[in-house]
């Protein structure tokens, strides 16, 4: 098969052939329909996150089960599938107590890769467990969920990792109720979605703000009622228009770009006894100045949402019949399409803030 390899960070992928195994107890192989590309997997290849060389990236993903190991029993051969990171042993305590997105469990394909190179050096998956940068991937049962026939695959692709993410920090990790206000700091792949999820549950008003007029223009789109361009207005002045808008305070921030910045910015919005939720992922090493007085006499609430504390069987499913009850927007999240020989393009794209999603799609999107 055909897969875009890394074989040095910062360095332009090389699509080229590759081997691939068959499924063993527990795995599926997939034949890739559509791969879209998130800035997690420009993270990894810029090697922000260090890791073993050579990788495939690659894991919003989305086609059509090949093949399936023994002891499968959530999918068969021929389903339309997404395909995520996520996984879960269902053993593990998260698994166990209600949170399978924390999975604690070991998987022999972390060890053992069933990816070759042709001269036998095992490709590693960078912790992004999907290698959805290649025609075919094999991953653990738990990563795959069934779609109907319906869903066009090269939007289902989306609901690998960015759309979970950004409405799952929303719907699962801050419950956000109706009449509650909420800030999006972030308006790409992630906070639009997060976007959408307020509007879901109902928020007003839902103030988002990005550096990008066109990514603004796009949160409008999703249903944003205020924007505002953090390149053009002073921090101070920000803070000062969402206590205005909100009255005391923003009752959620959500930081949807790896920022440090962005997260020492959203403690300045929220009101006393809000909550900042800190989604996007800044590089390993980062951190961030906060006031500690505030966070105790005021009851300023931090917490993280690790992809949007997302049940993959259960949130997938919703999201595809949203989706197709025309309640939810994906099409809009793709900026272009792009073959596999012209993956270094679609990536500089993204690098560059032009896109809010680039897909590699195989073949004619199904």
């Amino acid at each position: 098969m055909r897969a875009a390899v890394c074989y040095g960070f910062g360095q332009p992928l090389v699509v080229e052939d590759v081997e691939i195994g068959a499924p063993r107890r527990g795995e599926v192989k997939v034949r890739v329909a559509a791969t879209a590309i998130c800035h997690s997997d420009v993270h990894l290849l810029q090697g922000e996150w260090g890791g073993m060389l050579p990788v495939i990236a690659g894991h919003e993903t989305a086609g059509i089960v090949e093949d399936v190991g023994e002891e499968v029993t959530a999918v068969k051969r021929g389903d339309r599938v997404v395909v995520s990171l996520l996984r879960s042993c269902g053993q593990c305590i998260p698994c166990s107590t209600g949170a399978p997105h924390n999975c604690e469990g070991t998987f022999a394909i972390d060890t053992e890769s069933p990816v070759r190179t042709r001269d036998g050096r095992p490709i590693h998956h960078g912790g992004l467990r999907a290698r959805g940068f290649a025609e075919e991937t094999i991953v653990h049962q738990s990563q795959v969920v069934a779609i109907p026939a319906g869903m066009p695959l090269d939007r289902a692709a989306l609901l690998g990792c960015g759309v979970i993410t950004g409405v799952g920090a929303v719907i699962n990790t801050a419950r956000v109720a109706a009449g509650e206000n909420v800030v999006i700091i972030g308006a790409g792949g992630v906070g639009l979605n997060a976007i959408q999820a307020a509007v879901l549950a109902g928020a007003d008003p839902i103030i988002a703000i990005d550096r990008l007029p066109s990514k603004l223009t796009a949160a409008q789109n999703f249903g944003a009622s205020h924007t505002w361009n953090a390149a053009a207005t002073e921090p101070k002045e920000l803070a000062r228009g969402v206590k205005k808008l909100t009255g005391r305070g923003a009752d959620y921030v959500f930081v949807t770009v790896g920022s440090p910045d962005a997260v020492a910015q959203a403690q300045t919005m929220v009101r006393p006894g809000g909550m900042i939720v800190v989604v996007g992922l800044a590089p390993v090493k980062a951190t961030v100045s906060l006031r500690m007085f505030d966070i105790a006499w005021s009851e300023q609430r931090i917490i993280g949402s690790r992809m949007g504390a997302t049940d993959l069987q259960r949130d997938v499913s919703r999201l595809v019949h949203l989706y197709l009850d025309h309640r939810f927007k994906l099409d809009e999240l793709i900026t272009a399409r792009y073959s596999l020989d012209q993956i270094n393009d679609a990536m500089e794209s993204m690098i560059a803030g032009e896109a809010l999603r680039n897909v590699i799609v195989f073949g004619e999107p199904r």
